[in-house]
């Protein structure tokens, strides 16, 4: 089984990237590559610039690990309650060549937050939109307070609760 898993946030420093990557690595039996967004950096989109280059290559390099997962990781970095640009700039591309970015792939989605909230508002937002594109969104899982529930050096969730939490949606998966 091939897990695609990946934070939707350019930062280098990424606390979605972290809990994509715990996250995947809790699926048994499980190749797991994780994805860095700043791999997949094109100009900002616009038709203008689609006609004058056509598909971009790396939309198209995206879309193909797409294409090679059996399941999808993913978490939503929160800006301004809604999508990173980073990640929102990826998807544009890519729904040009094909509606359906994520292929019909289960999905396991996520956000986390330094806030209490943990990414609710992009998560509900992505709830909502990415079946549109061909998510089959399986089970989602907010993590509140990141810097309070995530141990950096560990990789994984301190808080027992919500190390559970996670832990049932993956075993339910």
């Amino acid at each position: 089984m091939k897990i695609i898993a990946f934070g939707a946030s350019p930062s280098k420093n990424s606390i979605n990237k972290k809990l994509a990557t715990y996250a995947a690595s809790l699926f048994e039996n499980a190749e797991v590559e994780v994805l860095d967004l700043n791999d997949f950096q094109m100009p900002i989109f616009s038709v203008d610039i689609e006609v004058t280059i056509g598909q971009h290559p790396l939309a198209k390099a995206f879309l193909d690990k797409i294409a090679g997962a059996d399941i999808l990781v993913v978490s939503m970095a929160e800006n301004n309650a809604n999508y990173s640009a980073a990640f929102k700039n990826v998807f544009d591309w890519c729904s040009r060549i094909g509606a359906k970015v994520f292929q019909d792939k289960p999905m396991l989605l996520m956000a986390t937050s330094p806030g209490a909230r943990g990414g609710a508002s992009v998560l509900e937002i992505a709830k909502n939109a990415f079946p549109r594109y061909g998510a089959i969104v399986k089970a989602t899982f907010s993590l509140p307070s990141f810097n309070d529930n995530f141990d950096v050096e560990k990789g994984r969730i301190s808080n027992p609760d919500l190390d559970k939490q996670l832990k049932d949606s993956i075993q339910n998966f």
